[in-house]
């Protein structure tokens, strides 16, 4: 990379490159696919036990918002020292450390008595999910970077909404059947299952140092620019996500279904979003159109949202959701790679992912708060659809600030 600053060159894996070497990114993409899916898993222990809380301890929802955005707290701190932390250990070590301590954030909220050691135990396992997040991610760019990325993130991205999807009918059956706990340990053996499955199997893929050089821990003001507002972008697109799953089941509940069967069609999105995401990103990228792709989706999916007091369309909407408002996830996603160069992109990640936690943790005690002001779980969803739009608005905003930024390195 010639010297002075200048806007990200995505490292590709050279044509050159053994035949096994491109295809094994397949293989590792599927191994950190279900490894990554123990994320999602424990982050939705919260929100489907959320009722025996409320039961139990006399919580109200702005306490539940407050559980549930705790998850995300610890990256607004964690997020730059794990991108340094890049530069002393591997990413899969990394990883595998990330999700040893999201066992642990479990474990300790399993045992508790109250709101102390639940919050304790969210921030402990929100702390091991920003290393695990920011280097699952790295990987995928690594092994993808210039080779449908796009495609590749999407796949990786729906890791977390299965997990969560499986959450959502596991552990309130858990729950149900056993006691609340039941849904942390669960999860947190998931974690540690996850975390044994990376140290044993995972590799680098061989191109990954020639191609980046010396690790670096600054960024150009241009990069710096381009990845803070990617990070913006995928922080307002997960806060509408985050949002709809705690406070779409209420709604519906509100509007008459039986509490159990609310949480199943709320789950349909996530479940079809594993199909929907990978599509959308392909689509992408064949077509190149990024924006028209993205655009239609979240349209589609803020409509949905808007219509959820409609109860007698509610496995409709649930569907217009994940097949059309959650599908942009890999493409939005994707502009990391345009954002950073291979050598910062263990930093910039720590960057992206300070911005994207900000957004995300103040995202669920708001919406909580609006519950409880109002009484009408609606009003979150409100502000659901609120954050899918200004994502939009944002990604739209992209590509011009990346050609001036081009222009003004020229």
């Amino acid at each position: 990379m010639p010297a002075g600053p200048k806007l990200t060159i995505l490292a590709q894996m050279p044509a050159s490159a053994p035949d096994n070497a491109r295809g094994a990114r397949w293989s590792i993409l599927a191994l950190l696919f279900v490894c990554r899916a123990s994320l999602g898993l424990q982050f939705q222990t919260l929100g489907s036990v959320a009722d025996p809380l409320v039961a139990q301890f006399g919580f109200g929802y702005t306490e539940i918002g407050t559980l549930i955005g705790l998850f995300m707290l610890p990256g607004l701190l964690l997020s730059m020292p794990a991108g340094w932390a890049g530069r002393h250990a591997s990413d899969r070590r990394l990883v595998s450390t990330g999700l040893l301590v999201m066992a642990l954030g479990g474990g300790i909220a399993a045992a508790a008595q109250g709101f102390g050691l639940l919050a304790l135990g969210r921030l402990v396992t929100g702390a091991g999910f920003v290393f695990a997040t920011l280097y699952f991610t790295k990987m995928v760019v690594d092994w993808f970077a210039g080779l449908e990325l796009a495609t590749a993130l999407g796949i990786l991205v729906m890791s977390w909404p299965f997990g969560i999807a499986a959450g959502q009918v596991g552990h309130a059956w858990l729950a149900a059947a056993f006691d609340w706990r039941a849904a942390f340990i669960v999860a947190s053996a998931c974690c540690a299952a996850g975390a044994a499955a990376v140290a044993l199997a995972y590799r680098s893929p061989p191109t990954t140092a020639a191609a980046a050089g010396p690790a670096a821990t600054a960024m150009p003001r241009d990069e710096l620019l381009l990845t803070l507002l990617a990070a913006a972008i995928w922080g307002l697109f997960n806060a509408g996500y985050v949002v709809y799953l705690s406070f779409a089941p209420k709604v519906l509940v509100a509007s008459g279904l039986g509490a159990t069967k609310a949480a199943t069609v709320i789950s349909i999105a996530s479940w079809v979003m594993i199909l929907s995401v990978t599509v959308a990103g392909r689509i992408a990228d064949r077509t190149g159109r990024h924006a028209a792709v993205l655009c239609t989706c979240l349209a589609v999916g803020i409509v949905s949202l808007l219509l959820l007091p409609h109860s007698d369309w509610a496995i409709v909407l649930s569907l217009a959701f994940g097949l059309f408002g959650a599908a942009p996830a890999g493409i939005i996603m994707s502009l990391t790679g345009q954002s950073m160069a291979p050598q910062r992109r263990a930093f910039g990640m720590g960057v992206f992912l300070s911005f994207y936690f900000l957004i995300v943790t103040a995202a669920p005690p708001i919406a909580g708060w609006l519950f409880d002001w109002t009484g009408k779980p609606f009003t979150a969803i409100l502000l659901a659809a609120g954050l899918f739009a200004a994502a939009g608005l944002g990604f739209l905003a992209f590509e011009p600030l990346k050609r001036s930024l081009a222009r003004d390195v020229a």
